[in-house]
């Protein structure tokens, strides 16, 4: 026989486990009814204020419903601008609340990077579906919790690689996945640009500041993403043109990175230089995209003539409605967390190599 106090504290966690299963149901059930997901933005800084919110006006399967900030007046704006209610505009200490709240669908991490692992494993704690901004975290260890968070929660993860979502990189990935040149023999992409700033968080090494994490991870996962394999061991080197600047985090990273079946990739970035090539060569051809990274104009051609002309939809809002698509259907999103940890396992090796002065294995 157990006591009335091991009886309760019994009822309670299985009660407990039972209501969050069925919050995550009834959230999947109502989403997939909905004809537009509820988004929160959660961090109001230049990319969701400028891109993100502009891109959910021209949605069709999502639009902007709440925002997480810890800036009063920050809140206020956005309330009038975007027409916002109260109970839908939460700080960073009333946040989970938004469980409770069936207007929000999806909540947005778009935080520096050091805070992406807190806020995606609160966030799949909701029951809400979650996008994370790239990088996807500093670590391997915070990118599998992030992805064991939002699985235990059956709630679905997105990481925000537009780029998977643009037209012409579609294209290249189709070319090495039909072998339209044949096999892959080697890859240059280069990312970066001149950032005039003296004291902005992407300078700060305790919010995951650096050029590797910010711009690196567009020639890192685009090496990735046309090769379409995992390297196996990568050679890097550091520098910095303004010291006095970037003294705790790189200014510029090169890395040689080398695959199992004789591949190799060079990769290149920078807050100290602007560069956006990435060429692909291969055993009956090339082909190249410039700019391969960019908010607009990507752009490019292959060996035997075929021009990859821009195209001319909204990248965030394309990314952002595939990604909705795929809550209403319960199908797979396009880039899962998955896909930011193998780019994140690779950035610790490019630092560890810098650190030792050697080649380092994956």
């Amino acid at each position: 026989m157990i006591s009335r106090k091991t009886f309760l504290k019994k009822s309670l966690t299985v009660g407990a486990g039972l209501s969050l299963t069925a919050n995550s149901f009834a959230s999947l059930i109502l989403s997939q009814q909905k004809q537009k997901l509820g988004v929160a933005l959660v961090g109001l800084g230049y990319y969701s204020t400028d891109l993100l919110a502009p891109a959910l006006q021209l949605t069709q399967h999502c639009e902007l419903k709440g925002i997480v900030t810890g800036t009063p007046a920050k809140a206020e704006k956005w309330k009038r601008q975007h027409k916002l209610q109260d109970k839908n505009i939460y700080n960073y200490q009333s946040f989970d609340r938004i469980a409770n709240n069936p207007d929000i669908d999806v909540i947005y991490i778009v935080l520096p990077p050091s805070m992406h692992a807190e806020y995606v494993i609160r966030a799949a704690k909701t029951g809400k579906h979650v996008w994370c901004e790239k990088p996807m975290a500093v670590t391997e260890l915070e990118c599998k919790q992030m992805i064991e968070a939002c699985s235990k929660n059956k709630v679905k993860l997105s990481i925000g690689y537009r780029m998977h979502h643009e037209t012409n990189t579609q294209k290249i990935i189709q070319f090495r996945k039909e072998l339209k040149y044949g096999k892959v023999l080697n890859v240059n992409a280069a990312a970066g640009y001149f950032d005039s700033r003296t004291n902005h968080w992407k300078q700060q090494k305790k919010m995951g500041g650096g050029a590797m994490y910010d711009m690196g991870v567009y020639p890192l996962n685009a090496i990735r993403y046309s090769t379409g394999l995992e390297p196996v061991a990568v050679t890097a080197r550091q520098s910095t043109k303004r010291p006095e600047i970037y003294f705790e985090v790189d200014e510029t990273m090169e890395f040689d990175l080398e695959f199992e079946n004789g591949i190799v990739a060079k990769g290149k970035t920078s807050f100290g230089m602007s560069m956006n090539e990435l060429h692909v060569k291969c055993e009956k051809g090339e082909y190249s995209l410039s700019p391969f990274q960019s908010y607009t104009g990507v752009q490019g051609e292959t060996s035997d003539g075929i021009v990859l002309s821009p195209a001319s939809f909204n990248q965030q809002a394309k990314q952002m409605d595939d990604d909705s698509i795929a809550i209403k259907n319960n199908s797979n999103v396009l880039v899962p967390g998955e896909e930011g940890l193998n780019d994140i396992r690779v950035v610790e090796a490019i630092y560890r190599s810098v650190k030792e002065n050697k080649r380092v294995t994956i």
